[in-house]
């Protein structure tokens, strides 16, 4: 390889991640990988036969993580997400702790459902919207909101499907989904564990004791779509207003002319048995060998089906909500980070960092981590994971120390990026969200927090990780 190649390279794939984190005018994020990898093409560092083997790891990957958006965005329509942040208010039963924990537990189950960005996508509204009509004070709705993002973000790491970057680097180094969550799922957890506790004792003066507890009568407002600009800040006047009796409480899952929640309720337990049940079938694939998007492409279309019976409401809503340009960012950014590996980068880390690996498994563990963490918090995590994968399948290390320097790679690219704000997209994503919905929030206040919660939260489940390693081995 030329000096052209290597010059043009790494300008082509620091411009690539600068793009993606500062995402100039809403710019897709497909179109800096798709043109990054396209460029990479042209210079000749990757050449057909690298593309196939890219397509290979990639398509299965990211078909089903866009199965699983698809589901996400057909329970949204139907109303489900509306339906459960009113639920989760009346649960809290006054408590605002409580309603602390509740909407962290659902955002630590949306993304074990379904994946961080679109649980992001999804929760962050949800909790707007909570807050504002319960008239919290800026003060009192950001616990609610960072600590929805943080746990969101992270519970990517319990299991393998909840992030692009974790199917695609399971594919690489040929781990399946049950032997990815036999090891990960407790210390991850653990680790998610100790953030919320952190999150919790941060903030402990600013969750309001008590807030007010709707009537159901009265929830219009948190069931229907709106615009941010229809949220204002005293837009509790919306759901404390004038009582109705004659009005009856609607479940979003009923038709106009129904008024049944018995039959409400078994079309909610449907869909969501759905959700489950495609989840756990994504393990059983992964056991016996099936395409895991055969799965996910399964799921969402009983999904899409069942709408349709319940609403008579077409597909056509999902074609246009549905991020099909996915596709081309898993293609566009793995095709950059194997020409990276062409060039020769994964070759520099193995020189600086093989000395120390050979020392034993807590070593490795910790290595991988801490660099997975540094690397994501500068290159953002989604190259940074692939990147130090494909580095560690050059290592000549045994099976059962690979997989575990490969487990706290995942460690670091989903609970140590966490540290700065562009260290994911799923973190950008939620900055967008605030700007979106006129809360301000500086990356500095963001800093402050992640500075010290997320290194404690890493080293618990890097610990964690090799404890329960050692016990299970």
């Amino acid at each position: 390889m030329d000096n052209l190649q290597l010059l043009g390279g790494i300008a082509i794939f620091a411009v690539t991640v600068i793009l993606l984190m500062w995402r100039p005018r809403q710019l897709n994020e497909a179109v800096p990988a798709g043109v990054g990898g396209l460029l990479f093409l042209a210079l000749g560092i990757v050449n057909a036969d690298d593309l196939l083997s890219v397509f290979q790891v990639v398509s299965g990957a990211s078909v089903t993580i866009l199965s699983t958006i698809v589901m996400s965005i057909v329970l949204d329509s139907i109303g489900v997400f509306r339906w459960t942040a009113f639920n989760i208010v009346r649960i809290s039963n006054g408590s605002g702790i409580r309603l602390f924990w509740c909407l962290n537990l659902l955002c630590l189950v949306m993304t074990l459902f379904f994946n961080n960005d679109g649980s992001i996508l999804i929760t962050t509204p949800v909790i707007v919207r909570i807050v504002q009509l319960l008239h919290l004070k800026p003060h009192q709705s950001i616990p609610y909101l960072l600590s929805g993002a943080l746990v969101a973000t992270a519970s990517s790491a319990p299991i393998g499907v909840s992030n692009l970057a974790n199917l695609i680097a399971l594919n690489i180094v040929g781990l399946d989904l049950l032997t990815y969550a036999k090891f990960m799922f407790v210390p991850s957890m653990l680790g998610i564990t100790v953030m919320t506790l952190l999150l919790f004792w941060k903030f402990k003066r600013d969750i309001p004791r008590k807030i007010a507890v709707p009537a159901a009568s009265n929830a219009a407002p948190v069931l229907e779509e709106q615009e941010p600009s229809s949220l204002p800040l005293n837009a509790v006047k919306h759901w404390f207003g004038r009582k109705d009796s004659s009005r009856v409480s609607y479940h979003p899952l009923m038709n106009a002319e129904e008024h049944f929640p018995q039959l409400a309720w078994n079309r909610f337990v449907i869909a969501i048995s759905i959700v489950v049940l495609t989840r756990i079938g994504l393990f059983a694939a992964s056991d016996i060998g099936i395409p895991l998007e055969a799965v996910g492409l399964t799921g969402a279309g009983m999904l899409i089906a069942a709408r349709w019976i319940w609403l008579r409401q077409s597909p056509q809503d999902l074609i246009r909500k549905t991020p099909w340009s996915i596709l081309v960012f898993a293609f566009g950014i793995y095709v950059v980070v194997y020409g990276l590996h062409n060039m020769g980068l994964t070759s520099l880390l193995i020189a600086g960092i093989e000395p120390f690996v050979q020392f034993g498994l807590l070593h490795a563990i910790g290595l991988f981590g801490l660099m997975l963490t540094v690397m994501s918090n500068f290159l953002n995590n989604l190259p940074s994971v692939m990147i130090g994968t494909l580095a560690l399948t050059t290592f000549s290390l045994d099976n059962h120390t690979m997989q575990a320097a490969y487990l706290a790679n995942i460690l670091g690219s989903d609970i140590g990026s966490l540290i700065a704000p562009f260290g994911t997209l799923a973190s950008l994503l939620w900055f967008h969200q605030l700007r979106r919905y006129r809360i301000p929030f500086s990356w500095g206040a963001y800093l402050r927090v992640t500075i010290w919660v997320v290194p404690i939260t890493l080293a618990a489940s890097l610990i964690g990780l090799y404890l329960w390693i050692m016990w299970l081995v």
